[in-house]
């Protein structure tokens, strides 16, 4: 004989939440609304976003803190981005930090170079869909999103 019991009497067991830190992406781009566009789509899947406006920024902040993963702009005013991506590789702190360029520049052997040649982690070109971003972020860090 089976007995029901409404909901209300079952014991109450505890909640175990599980709470990953979240994976520090660092921006480097020069465009501000592109920043703030990266930021909004990673931070709703609970990665932490910093942005560095530009090159130079960029490299103070990798030197100073370096993140889980760098989204890297190669055309920026004050210092080109495949001249950051070799300093980024050259230091000891850095060159670990897996890179996926984020960039306007659509041409085959740019794509080619970086992928095959400089050896970064992805390849994506402006403008991206929030899905081509989500899923260049996970396949670079593993497909362990934060929190899951």
């Amino acid at each position: 004989m089976v007995h029901s019991r409404p909901f209300a009497q079952l014991p109450r067991l505890p909640i175990v939440t599980t709470t990953y830190p979240a994976k520090r992406i660092l921006c480097i781009e020069d465009d501000p609304e592109m920043i703030e566009l990266i930021r909004l789509i990673l931070e709703r899947r609970g990665f932490t976003v910093d942005g560095a406006d530009g090159g130079k920024a960029g490299l103070e902040a990798l030197r100073a803190s370096p993140p889980d993963l760098v989204l890297l702009d190669l055309m920026m005013p004050d210092m080109d981005g495949w001249d950051v991506y070799q300093k980024m590789k050259a230091a000891e702190s850095t060159r670990h930090v897996p890179v996926i360029v984020v960039t306007a520049s659509a041409q085959n052997i740019d794509r080619e170079f970086g992928l095959h040649i400089a050896k970064v982690d992805d390849y994506i070109v402006k403008p991206f869909s929030p899905q081509d971003l989500l899923s260049s972020v996970d396949r670079v860090l593993g497909g362990a999103r934060p929190g899951a």
